[in-house]
């Protein structure tokens, strides 16, 4: 349900708001760990952003890329994207090497049929895929090598963790390590088993944090994601963690973790058990998890990838201290308008009298909790806010709450030119229009959210 004109009658309007969802009702269910899920603006002139490249539920023999600038809200930049020339592609890890290419290594067989080999593509624009090559992993009576995922350590080695069984067992998989023995990476080195993670376990994913190898890996007779650490890439690794230990329950598998810009570390994950895509925020080292979501508009669409994080150049920005009224990207003629202290979306034209054109405008500044993003405030000194998971317009009252609750972060808008607007401390929640309200919500996925929250940093009105 969203924004459609003409303007609703006051009894439509609180007919509407009766059928809220629950999480635009009231403010304290914040998503993550309350109190320290705060959201990060990047460096002004840049943006974060995540791609992933996973192959479909409907259909193991391609892929899509996908984006965000936030790692929640993950919007189509290419569908089938690669589609390589024989075989299957599932499970395709992508990583950035230092030659500027992005590369992806997949499983090249469905997961009925003995597969050897693990596949290798290239990208110089994420979009347009080349087919490298089919690669035999060199083990003695190998039956299925699964899974491949890439992990750069920090000397800058690449690396290949991969799922191996033989035929003596061909359900029972151990991790090995390969490690690129060439820079185009085309030579590896003979495979490692991994020690201390043992047999029967697959989707094994690192990351280093310091000098300490931390490995997510899925305990296949148990079903879940356990985790354990070591001082070595190879190991030995000692599992402190299983069961249900971080509450994702079973039935889950491909763990990928990636560290957000404002410290957290999120793990996304396949919940092949229900058919859900799931990610789970930690703000204390992996000690703690957020409950998880459902990662909106593809959840039940993507199927087993990992992520990459880059830092890019531009992404939106606006001028600070400078008066600026905001227009709807998809109701080109609606503005945001302080009316009762409240922001709502009215109709604001040259023929719009003294006082809406004035309610109309605003001047944008520095975050009042973070310099790189942005406040809004209005003529009388007043700074928008959100108050339950409403916008509308207070006096600053100098609390460090306050300054969150008035800080909103810049992410590229679905129109040419628009920005969005996500909250400071319910990152993921996003400025929007509803019913001719300023709400703070989460996306759904969809390019209608997307649109309803996008505005135009136009030339004031006042």
């Amino acid at each position: 349900m969203t924004t459609r004109p003409p303007a609703p009658s006051r009894r439509a309007l609180l007919r509407a708001m009766a059928v809220l969802p629950a999480t635009a009702l009231v403010l304290g269910e914040a998503p993550g760990l309350l109190g320290t899920a705060l959201a990060a603006a990047p460096a002004a002139g840049s943006a974060t952003r995540y791609t992933i490249v996973p192959f479909l539920n409907s259909n193991d023999g391609t892929v899509n890329v996908y984006q965000s600038d936030d790692a929640t809200d993950f919007r189509l930049l290419q569908s089938s994207a690669y589609t390589p020339p024989s075989n299957r592609i599932r499970d395709a890890s992508v990583f950035k090497h230092t030659n500027g290419y992005y590369y992806v290594t997949y499983t090249t067989h469905t997961w009925q049929d003995a597969s050897t080999t693990i596949g290798f593509a290239r990208s110089s624009d994420r979009v347009n895929w080349t087919f490298l090559y089919d690669y035999t992993v060199p083990i003695a009576n190998l039956s299925r090598a699964w899974a491949p995922e890439w992990f750069v350590d920090s000397d800058g080695s690449v690396n290949i963790i991969v799922s191996c069984s033989v035929t003596s067992d061909e359900w029972i998989f151990t991790p090995y390590l390969l490690k690129a023995t060439n820079s185009a990476l085309t030579a590896w080195s003979s495979p490692v088993a991994l020690s201390g993670i043992g047999s029967n376990h697959i989707d094994t994913y690192i990351v280093k944090v310091g000098s300490t190898y931390h490995a997510f890996t899925k305990n296949e007779t148990a079903k879940y994601i356990e985790y354990g650490t070591a001082s070595s890439l190879a190991g030995p690794y000692t599992i402190t963690r299983t069961g249900d230990w971080a509450g994702w329950g079973s039935y889950r598998e491909g763990p990928s973790v990636i560290q957000l810009d404002n410290g957290a570390w999120r793990i996304f994950f396949d919940g092949y058990g229900d058919g859900n895509y799931y990610y789970s925020d930690s703000y204390d080292s992996f000690a703690t998890w957020s409950a998880p979501k459902a990662l909106p508009g593809i959840s039940g669409t993507a199927r087993h990838f990992t992520v990459i994080k880059e830092t890019v150049t531009g992404g939106p920005t606006l001028t600070k201290n400078a008066t600026r009224s905001f227009r709807s990207g998809n109701y080109t003629t609606r503005y945001w308008q302080e009316q009762s202290a409240l922001l709502n979306l009215p109709v604001v034209t040259s023929s719009s009298t003294t006082a809406e054109k004035q309610a109309s405008t605003f001047t944008v500044v520095a975050g009042l909790a973070d310099a790189n993003a942005y406040s809004f405030r209005d003529a009388a000194g007043n700074y928008l806010r959100h108050y339950s998971f409403r916008g509308r317009f207070d006096a600053n009252d100098g609390t460090a709450s306050f300054a969150k609750d008035a800080t909103f972060i810049a992410r590229t808008g679905s129109v040419s030119g628009s920005v969005r607007f996500e909250s400071y401390n319910y990152p993921g929640y996003y400025l929007r229009h509803y019913n001719y309200q300023l709400r703070v919500e989460q996306p759904d996925g969809t390019d209608l959210f997307r649109q309803d929250s996008s505005f135009v940093a136009a030339t004031a009105w006042a």
